[in-house]
């Protein structure tokens, strides 16, 4: 699930896709209705991939959130947006048991099942396991490259001295 180029808008409806970065600010497209418009550096714009839910441990990244909706709802829709506070707060207890009710308010549950059902309308949602599994290797063997390049760094210096 890569939510890398989704953005949230403040003051703008539904989600948009990064699309162009410009010298005042950048180009987004709408999933509403695909629609461009251009946003200026001054607009409160938020990648879903930074954005986080309160837990009692912690903080839980979206993207595992959204994982986990998809999980219970087989990769198909979830409930909608509109329902009324209560099923939306038992909903989503089911889903994420220890978030923070407290500093979570109804209104970013709501935000969160539209997001979900927007972007699985627009079948963004693509399978984080396996997305998981192809970046794992790529992570290991960059970590096994610097391993291997910080122990030859010593080896050279340790030569220069005994010369």
């Amino acid at each position: 699930m890569s939510l890398e180029k989704i953005l949230s808008i403040s003051g703008k409806p539904g989600l948009y896709v990064l699309k162009v970065q410009t010298r005042t600010g950048f180009v987004a497209e709408s999933l509403l209705d695909g629609k461009k418009i251009t946003v200026s550096l001054k607009s409160n714009v938020s990648l879903l991939s930074e954005i986080s839910i309160y837990t009692y441990e912690g903080e839980k990244p979206l993207t595992e959130i959204m994982q986990n909706i998809a999980k219970r709802e087989n990769n198909g829709q979830t409930i909608s947006h509109k329902e009324d506070n209560a099923t939306l707060l038992s909903y989503f207890r089911e889903i994420l048991p220890e978030y923070d009710e407290e500093r979570v308010y109804a209104s970013d549950v709501k935000k969160i099942v539209n997001w979900y059902n927007m972007l699985q309308d627009k079948g963004l949602l693509i399978d984080a396991p396996a997305e998981a599994e192809e970046a794992a290797p790529v992570a290991e063997e960059v970590a096994v490259e610097e391993v291997v390049a910080e122990k030859k760094a010593p080896a050279k210096k340790a030569k220069a001295k005994k010369e």
